[in-house]
């Protein structure tokens, strides 16, 4: 038994760390882009590609590596997407040039979505159905404050060290993830072995979902968006039609169809990162510009959102082993729903402490959310389809980041129009601020219904046999 929870511990330290990398490596480099661009001479759409780049390869490859994950094994997958991880962040410390960054972090959003197709499977699969809260919940605390914390020590990193550190510090954590897991993961779990890969849907789905969300992401930039847009739509119609007539699809729709706990838990999760992830970047340019705090200590003040969040997230998580996640995970949206509604009361003359107070009711409502919600998600299924779950999970993550950052330039690009930041009215700037937050407000109320339709899943008392 002690053999068993050393194992059981040791694989959570290990996904823990790997599932820290990806989100931190996304949200770190927003604060390195002024340095690099002064070191490559780039220009604003070279420097927008460096950080799109990224997530959209992330999101391409998502579900495609999560489906082979529960094929060929869970285990090599994720051991190769580190390692993967690993070698082109060093390529990307290193790069000569501009473009040769942008093709390494293509090339590194790969690794991380062979990361994230297979870190929660792996989880799901080790630990029983009555501990499978509590570790998510470890499991997402980790992730949001990854996303939380990049800003912050990128930005200390990038002004102390340049920003090449950055990469190399995610080159070192992400070697110390492989060893664990070539000494500790003593399993491949491979849900589905022996099924065929749907090779024609994989290449389908990769290729409609990046040109739908670079059509969403560039809707303010592009004036070929909408084509994209409408092509990346159109390809994912062809893709469905596909993997209705396949036997062993790369994504089994019947989750969708067949699920309700899997169907409104992965919609809840669209809504809630709708609906929430723009929030930093807003209340940045409000501390930042509107306030006048500096960059650090803008920061300093957003981290009371993610201490609260990683802190909370694993008695979150625990707490759905016990209260079904649906109910857990609702009290959450409606908490979130709260703190974006009141921060719809910026202003000018807003106290600091007024915006400390509601950034930790955000952080308790997320925390309250992500866990339940990724327990609710993962209980749904069997073992066979754990990575296509864990995958889809992630894809509603990066799919909601992208729409919820185009609503939010959208709604300050009508009312300061194309000008600097820095040279925008403040006026005009708190208004479209404000009215972001009521979008967002009215956004996560809705996700609310779809988290509370979701039904019920077996939280367990006996752990399932895999």
């Amino acid at each position: 038994m002690n053999g068993d929870a050393q194992f059981k511990r040791q694989t959570l330290i290990t996904i823990t760390m790997a599932s820290f990398l990806t989100p931190f490596m996304g949200s770190a480099m927003n604060l390195a882009i002024p340095a690099i661009g002064a070191q490559y001479n780039a220009s604003a759409l070279q420097l927008s590609w460096v950080l799109t780049s990224y997530i959209l390869a992330s999101a391409a490859f998502l579900v495609p590596f999560g489906r082979f994950a529960d094929i060929v094994g869970r285990k090599k997958v994720f051991i190769t997407g580190v390692a993967s991880f690993s070698l082109f962040s060093l390529l990307c410390g290193l790069a000569p040039s501009v473009e040769m960054l942008i093709l390494f972090r293509v090339l590194q959003g790969i690794g991380s979505a062979m990361i994230f197709g297979t870190a929660m499977a792996i989880l799901t699969s080790v630990f029983p159905p009555q501990e499978r809260g509590k570790v998510l919940g470890i499991n997402v605390a980790t992730v949001y404050t990854g996303l939380s914390l990049g800003p912050v020590l990128g930005g200390a990193m990038n002004h102390n060290l340049g920003w090449p550190s950055i990469f190399y510090l995610c080159v070192l954590i992400s070697l110390a993830v492989v060893i664990m897991s070539l000494t500790c993961l003593k399993g491949e779990w491979a849900g589905a072995q022996g099924e065929s890969y749907d090779l024609t849907g994989a290449v389908l789905y990769s290729v409609g979902l990046v040109a739908f969300m670079y059509g969403v992401s560039s809707i303010t930039t592009s004036p070929w968006s909408v084509y994209f847009l409408a092509a990346g739509l159109a390809i994912l119609a062809v893709f469905i039609r596909h993997e209705m007539k396949t036997a062993f699809p790369v994504l089994n729709l019947k989750l969708f169809s067949g699920n309700v706990t899997f169907a409104f838990s992965n919609l809840a999760a669209l809504i809630n990162y709708s609906a929430t992830f723009a929030v930093t970047f807003l209340l940045s340019l409000y501390l930042q510009i509107v306030l006048g705090y500096n960059s650090q200590q803008a920061g300093l003040i957003l981290l009371a959102q993610p201490v609260l969040m990683a802190v909370l997230s694993p008695y979150a998580g625990r707490l759905s082993d016990r209260v079904q996640p649906r109910i857990v995970a609702s009290w959450g949206m409606a908490l979130s729903t709260l703190g974006l509604f009141i921060f719809v009361f910026l202003s000018e003359q807003t106290p600091i402490w007024f915006v400390l107070l509601n950034l930790a009711l955000l952080g308790i409502g997320f925390a309250l959310f992500s866990s339940p919600n990724s327990n609710a998600v993962m209980g749904s299924v069997d073992k066979r389809n754990y990575g296509i779950a864990s995958s889809t999970l992630g894809t509603m993550r990066l799919v909601g980041q992208a729409v919820s950052m185009t609503i939010a330039t959208l709604i300050i690009a009508m009312f300061i129009g194309n000008v600097e930041f820095n040279q925008a009215d403040v006026g005009l700037l708190t208004r479209s601020i404000k009215t972001a937050f009521i979008v967002f407000g009215v956004t996560c109320l809705a996700g609310i219904f779809s988290s509370l339709a979701r039904g019920n899943v077996n939280t367990g008392s006996q752990p399932q046999k895999h």
